[in-house]
């Protein structure tokens, strides 16, 4: 008191100094406690009261004594003011106003911009939402109580960011929720963060709970009709709670019943069947043109396109996808219009599907960007930053650079073929940007696994980041992948742009000078590819490739490549005539980026003796196919009926195919789950052709819409059935003039017939120069081969082993 220069008195009583007025100086007492006889005295006497630590802070900063109307303690809430909401108990909010003030704080009936602090007993409320919009920090009684604890503390005050923390209200305080439509780990893993974040939860039906969250994309419709006390939201509202800190209005995210009429008319059109097969096939086509119908993407006409044909020919026609049959019908251009798609060349079909995946793989760049990387990043959010800047740094690397680049490519490419014809350069393209793909990807993809390492860390650690990730990994754009799914984009990205130039390649010809750009341009990629660590390589993944090589007789050597590796095998029956006869057993060998279609070899003849009599068991498999994942249209689950169990089908489209092809298939054993082996079928297509919604490549369809049937696989009648044709096969084979050697097919004609006729045929040998006279020459042997046995599908695995 010496140090402020105010002269003082010590006294025991009270009384001779609290009841006296003196108009020369004013008295001010300084007592120790606020609960005392003393305090009662003077303070109904409207007497001026202060604590110790006012004398002290005052002394501290060489400042007179604080004046204040009502008495004061200590400056603990100086400059505070703060507003109630919630509170039923008239004497418990009574005690917290002295206390506020006793502390130095200020109290204000309304909300306003004025209020540094909310004290909330309960979330409702409309001071509680202009708190939160306003980012004003709403706390718990407690903090009050806490910091009339540090009173004598001089030096502390209520309002420090550290001390408030612990007092925050949690985001589902007084809440009672409920969850409908998640996993059973999803459930656990939200019911423990409701507890964790002040809320409890029951199950759903109860009529405690205030909220119902619902996962809209499982729940079609709701077991009963909520009350108006229940809010029914979507889970984006649990997440943003707990990444806000704070309860989120229920209006911006009350459920809503989504019905999709385009997907019911799919799905109408599938239960359309005629008893006339031209009509069942015709039919059968349009189905499948309907179900591939939202996963083609057309932005260009077909090469040289005129304007006067625009009315004839549509985008959706190109692509031999119709919206309806009877668009199917009219769908013929004029002879003044546009060449039919029979006449479009492979190597545009395929310079088209690059640019479809590089524009697919632009966007989820720009997801990552606009969806995860700016959010995080932007200033004023509410409850301050989510990560830190070195954080963010690791987590997105050189995410922009490769984002910049790959917008330059995609650009070119769409001027590209906008104005195409066959001797425009697309490996020009890939080798004007090689030098930034190099500076771009080898940053990014040789620390991905400390990226991936830092989001798994601060998922667990961080709270709220965790409840950001499940907001915006929920978002269609996303397509229900995580950000780590997302990232790993990148590394799959080279080597499948590696095997479409490969392709396009393919479909040069030798005098076009494209065929050695993209030679370079495949080069230049490798180049890339080589910068990446070798640490990178899945060693383990690609031992199983060597095994499947082995395994599978006839197995395309190309499919050995430092970037594949194996990811599923499942055992299958084929349903269909393609790729491989009704009730061959199949087995499909998911790679990360193509499908190695095998099937089971009918009779092994062992031939692999050695001179020292050891044996090497021969391939117990026989290769059919190997198809790139990017030709999957669309994934069907058929569902389980009478006629058809445990089958699912595929919708390929080969870039030289005019239609789409079905191959169907029914699994064998109980160790394949049907749904996990569709799910991650779609997601590998969907890195394959870089987009995010892999869910939607599936769908549950019924079996007789596509005269799929699984009866009868067994039976006498279809096992004659497949022998007849296996050896129908063996005769076409004989006598194929496409693919048998000259010799052969002249030992089959001497094989046959009788001996004048193996003379005659001697002295024309000379004279057949060429298959196509042989074509011309008529085989009495060749005249009752039934239709049935003739091979439709030979274009297929032609164009699809183009894999290295």
């Amino acid at each position: 008191i010496k140090d402020i220069n105010t002269p003082c008195i010590i006294t025991d009583n009270v009384q001779e100094f609290g009841d006296g007025e003196n108009t020369d100086f004013e008295t001010v007492f300084v007592l120790t406690d606020f609960d005392s006889p003393d305090y009662s005295y003077l303070y109904k006497r409207d007497n001026r009261i202060i604590g110790p630590p006012v004398v002290l802070h005052c002394a501290a900063k060489e400042e007179p004594l604080q004046f204040s109307c009502r008495p004061l303690y200590c400056t603990t809430m100086l400059n505070l003011s703060l507003c109630f909401t919630g509170f039923r108990n008239k004497e418990e909010m009574k005690n917290l106003v002295n206390l506020v003030h006793h502390m130095g704080g200020t109290i204000r009936k309304d909300f306003s911009t004025k209020v540094t602090h909310l004290i909330a007993y309960s979330t409702h409320g409309e001071k509680y939402r202009l708190a939160v919009c306003m980012g004003t920090p709403i706390l718990t009684p407690s903090w009050i109580h806490k910091a009339w604890e540090r009173r004598d503390d001089v030096c502390f005050h209520a309002g420090e960011e550290e001390f408030r923390t612990e007092f925050k209200v949690p985001p589902f305080q007084d809440c009672i929720l409920s969850f409908l439509g998640f996993s059973a780990e999803e459930k656990a893993n939200m019911e423990e963060r409701t507890l964790k974040h002040g809320g409890s939860y029951l199950e759903v039906g109860n009529e405690r709970c205030t909220h119902m969250v619902i996962e809209e994309n499982s729940v079609k419709e709701l077991p009963f009709s909520p009350s108006k006390k229940l809010f029914a939201v979507k889970q984006e509202w649990f997440w943003g709670s707990i990444q806000m800190d704070a309860r989120a209005g229920e209006s911006m995210y009350l459920y809503e019943k989504n019905d999709s009429p385009a997907m019911k008319k799919a799905v109408s059109l599938l239960s359309l069947t005629t008893p006339n097969s031209n009509r069942k096939r015709r039919r059968l086509r349009d189905t499948l043109a309907q179900l591939t119908k939202e996963t083609e993407i057309s932005p260009f006409p077909p090469p040289r396109k005129r304007p006067s044909a625009e009315h004839n020919l549509s985008i959706g026609s190109l692509l031999d996808i119709s919206n309806t049959p009877e668009t199917c019908k009219s769908s013929k251009p004029s002879k003044s219009s546009t060449p039919v798609l029979s006449k479009q060349s492979a190597r545009w079909q395929v310079s088209k599907e690059l640019y479809q995946t590089e524009s697919n793989y632009v966007d989820i760049l720009s997801t990552i960007l606009q969806l995860f990387k700016l959010p995080l990043e932007k200033e004023g959010q509410v409850g301050g930053p989510i990560l830190a800047q070195e954080e963010m740094k690791t987590i997105f690397g050189s995410i922009p650079d490769i984002y910049e680049v790959h917008t330059r490519i995609k650009s070119d490419l769409e001027d590209l073929l906008s104005d195409w014809s066959e001797d425009k350069s697309v490996g020009d393209i890939i080798l004007k940007y090689s030098k930034e793909l190099v500076k771009a990807y080898p940053p990014f993809v040789n620390f991905f696994e400390m990226s991936k390492e830092t989001i798994v860390r601060c998922e667990k650690q961080k709270p709220r980041f965790h409840a950001f990730l499940k907001i915006n990994q929920a978002k269609p754009e996303c397509g229900r992948q995580t950000l780590v799914e997302l990232l790993i984009r990148p590394v799959q990205r080279l080597p499948s742009v590696a095997l479409l130039l490969n392709d396009i390649k393919k479909h040069t010809s030798d005098d076009n000078p494209d065929k050695i750009k993209l030679e370079k341009a495949i080069e230049s990629l490798k180049e890339v590819m080589t910068h990446i660590n070798e640490d990178k390589r899945k060693t383990e993944g690609q031992k199983q490739i060597f095994d499947v090589v082995y395994e599978v007789d006839g197995c395309p050597a190309n499919l050995l490549s430092s970037h594949r590796s194996l990811v599923y095998r499942v055992e299958t029956i084929a349903l269909g005539d393609q790729p491989c006869d009704r009730g061959e057993h199949v087995t499909l060998f998911l790679f990360n980026d193509c499908l190695e279609i095998a099937r089971k070899r009918h009779k092994v003849i062992n031939t692999f003796k050695s001179p020292l009599g050891q044996t090497r068991p021969p391939p117990p498999l026989k290769h059919i196919a190997l198809m790139p994942l990017s030709q999957i249209r669309r994934v069907l689950d058929l569902q389980d009926s009478e006629e058809c169990a445990n089958a699912f089908a595929l919708v390929v489209r080969p870039p030289t195919e005019q239609e789409n092809l079905l191959f169907s298939f029914q699994l064998v054993g109980e160790e394949t789950v049907k749904s996990t082996w569709l799910r991650s079928l779609c997601r590998h297509v969907a890195n394959t052709i870089c987009r995010a919604d892999a869910e939607d490549l599936i769908q549950c369809t019924d079996p007789d819409s596509l005269q799929v049937s699984t009866k009868d696989m067994d039976s006498t009648l279809s096992k004659a059935s497949r022998a007849i044709k296996k050896t129908s096969k063996k005769v076409t084979r004989a006598f194929s003039f496409t693919k048998t050697p000259k010799r052969v097919i002249q030992r089959a004609f001497m094989a046959s017939g009788t001996p004048d006729e193996k003379s005659q045929r001697l002295s024309c040998e000379n004279r057949i120069g060429s298959s196509s006279t042989l074509a011309a020459h008529h085989s009495p042997s060749m005249v009752n081969l039934p239709s049935m046995f003739e091979r439709k599908y030979h274009t297929f695995s032609r164009s699809t082993t183009h894999l290295f």
